[in-house]
């Protein structure tokens, strides 16, 4: 197995809730999958992936988990533009210098 050596950007997981433990009022296909906690870090000591190893987050938190990615990336969207809103600051400038 490769070790992954100390100071390497990497994420951690941790399951917080397990499917049993999760609320009744959840909608099924949400309570049937454990409540996990990602976190993005450098490691505190060499590590092995898919083991538990511990991280220093950018904040200076140590966070304990499963070693589960080397450099993640941050992949999350807003979704696409909504085009009705992409004018409005340029109106609202337009608004404000017409009032002086």
């Amino acid at each position: 197995m490769n070790i992954v050596k100390k100071g390497t950007w990497v994420e951690v997981k941790n399951i917080i809730l397990n499917p049993e433990d999760r609320l009744s009022q959840l909608p099924k296909d949400t309570k049937e999958v454990p409540y996990e906690m990602k976190v993005k870090g450098f490691l505190a000591n060499d590590a092995n992936i898919n083991e538990n190893a511990t991280i220093r987050t950018l904040s200076g938190r140590l966070i304990k988990g499963e070693l589960t990615q080397l450099q993640p990336e941050y992949n999350h969207s807003f979704g696409p533009p909504v085009i009705e809103l992409l004018h409005i600051g340029e109106e609202e400038i337009n608004i404000l210098n017409n009032r002086q």
